[in-house]
């Protein structure tokens, strides 16, 4: 089988047995969005990256022009200079618009349906994101598909912790992880937030791990794998992942590797879709030993491919 029919067989088989795990970066915004089309603050068509984030900021609080222009050492930079509570009032109302789903958003939304609809049987996801936005979280809701969503507290009384709100509303701290059962990916799909996220009805529960600070806290603290609730534990340990908007020497994804997974090789293979990676970026991956694929194509591209194939699934005898 050539080799890219063999990539999108993989991965397609391993979606109908409920065996990948999704990872959003900050690309993921970028999708589907025209060439040449700048993200604009009064916009609410498109996402800002990170990158247009850390611009607009730095913008805002007149950051110095000749030092490095990234999210994590702007928003140290405001928050140094005027505290975390005005950063968080910046990027809540950043975050705080009707923004429309990109195509791998769509994708996701409506992956339990295209799987319903060819006789086969349920299989909820567990999504990861680090993204700040309810984009998703909107998707699903107006699909009536229902999720529960998980999410980091970077401060306050429960920093360090993650909450799980329910599709009902309830929220629940998640106080011990290895014992809490209240989540089952039999059930419905899970959205887990792990940079934290904007809460667009109750502010003052908006959370981010965005500072250089955040960063050092986030990584000096136990592996993320023993705060989430042991059902996802369980399901990262035993799934392929699909990385999906990330740059494979972005500095969050570094964390996130570090944070799950400590020095231990991923045991299932994965994915990695990226346009025109370096050789940089790909010996990251070679340093670790890790069984990681690198697609290089445009991710809108990825995902159109991964639809059309899917929807050519032919349908389960007795279905």
């Amino acid at each position: 089988m050539p080799e890219k029919h063999q990539h999108y067989h993989s991965v397609i088989n391993a979606l109908k047995k409920g065996r990948v795990v999704p990872f959003l970066g900050a690309g993921v915004n970028l999708c589907g969005r025209p060439d040449g089309t700048a993200w604009k603050y009064d916009n609410p068509d498109y996402l800002p990256s990170g990158h247009e984030m850390a611009k607009y900021l730095a913008r805002e609080y007149k950051y110095p022009s000749n030092d490095k222009l990234n999210l994590l050492r702007v928003s140290q930079y405001v928050a140094i200079m005027v505290g975390t509570g005005p950063l968080y009032e910046d990027i809540h109302d950043l975050f705080d618009k009707d923004f429309p789903p990109t195509p791998v958003h769509r994708f996701l939304v409506n992956l339990p349906r295209e799987f319903r609809e060819k006789g086969y049987p349920p299989r909820y996801q567990l999504i990861v994101t680090t993204n700040y936005d309810d984009v998703l979280e909107r998707a699903f809701t107006a699909v009536e598909e229902p999720f529960d969503l998980v999410s980091y507290v970077a401060e306050g009384n429960n920093r360090g912790k993650f909450i799980h709100w329910t599709p009902d509303g309830e929220t629940f701290v998640i106080e011990r992880p290895n014992e809490y059962r209240g989540l089952s990916l039999e059930k419905r799909t899970v959205i887990l937030k792990i940079h934290g996220a904007v809460n667009r009805a109750r502010p003052e529960n908006d959370s981010y791990v965005i500072t250089e600070d955040h960063y050092i806290d986030y990584l000096t603290r136990t592996d993320i794998s023993n705060l989430i609730p042991v059902t996802l534990a369980a399901k990262l340990r035993r799934s392929h992942f699909l990385f999906l908007g990330y740059s494979l020497s972005d500095w969050n994804l570094r964390v996130i590797i570090h944070r799950i997974w400590g020095e231990q090789p991923l045991t299932y293979n994965s994915w990695a879709i990226q346009l025109n990676p370096d050789k940089l970026e790909q010996r990251f991956w070679e340093k670790r030993g890790e069984s990681i694929e690198i697609m290089n194509v445009p991710l809108e591209d990825y995902i159109s491919e991964l639809i059309s194939r899917i929807r050519a699934l032919p349908r389960l005898e007795n279905a």
